[in-house]
């Protein structure tokens, strides 16, 4: 059976005891290494590392896409937490979106050639993450356009003001993630918790602290949408009793 990859990164997933059993292993591909837990049913990657933090912009997102390929997973989920772009998009909301924007461009595997692929998130899988979603009686936004910034800082007010007229939710990691899955041929969703408002939204700008407390809000529905998914996947579809 092939397993589901997954790729989380502040929504700390890897602390539920699901995760505490896996083999820990160093893959080496043509892009660099790259931290997987393994087990029969789910590779794992944690995007910011474990024992030292990972800041976005240094993330090697080519190595960790290449390594889940060469695992042979089936289909890639990332969770991410994200910033709001709008009021009615409130921390501790879920959102399951179905388009990016990323203008300051993406990583890419192609450096010898020019390959224009159509990037795009996994329609199906997506789907398949709302209806487990509404299953499990977890509410979920279930569209909504990510914008990706090259981070670390996080954004000026005016950023802010721009990128809401265009997209609802703001990070530093997806769309990198997305371009580099389309590019492999690699079924890729997210599953992104909000955890603040924007700089300049409300009149508390966003505090680390802040996020990581938001992050832990909603990590135990995440939690609970990618452990049902990986039990479906390996029946076959149906939730075991």
């Amino acid at each position: 059976m092939k397993p589901v990859g997954i790729i989380s990164g502040t929504v700390p997933l890897h602390e539920d005891n699901i995760f505490q059993n896996f083999k820990k292993t160093v893959v080496e591909t043509e892009f660099g290494n790259a931290l997987v837990f393994l087990s029969e049913l789910i590779a794992f990657i944690p995007r910011h590392g474990m024992d030292t933090l990972i800041p976005p912009h240094m993330i090697n997102h080519q190595a960790n896409l290449k390594a889940l390929q060469e695992m042979g997973v089936k289909e890639v989920i990332g969770v991410n937490s994200t910033g709001s772009l709008k009021k009615k998009v409130k921390p501790g909301m879920i959102i399951i979106p179905d388009d990016y924007i990323s203008t300051s461009g993406t990583t890419t595997i192609f450096h010898n050639s020019a390959v224009h692929i159509i990037p795009c998130l996994g329609e199906e899988l997506r789907k398949r993450l709302i209806h487990i979603a509404k299953g499990l009686e977890i509410n979920v936004i279930e569209n909504g356009v990510y914008w990706q910034t090259t981070g670390p800082r996080l954004e000026t007010k005016a950023e802010i003001r721009m990128m809401s007229q265009f997209a609802d939710i703001v990070g530093m990691t997806m769309a990198s993630e997305a371009t580099i899955a389309a590019e492999l041929k690699l079924p890729y969703a997210a599953i992104c918790s909000v955890d603040n408002y924007g700089h300049g939204l409300v009149e508390k700008p966003p505090a680390l602290e802040e996020i990581k407390k938001g992050a832990r809000r909603n990590a135990r529905n995440m939690l609970e949408i990618v452990k049902r998914y990986v039990n479906e996947s390996s029946n076959g579809g149906k939730t075991a009793m």
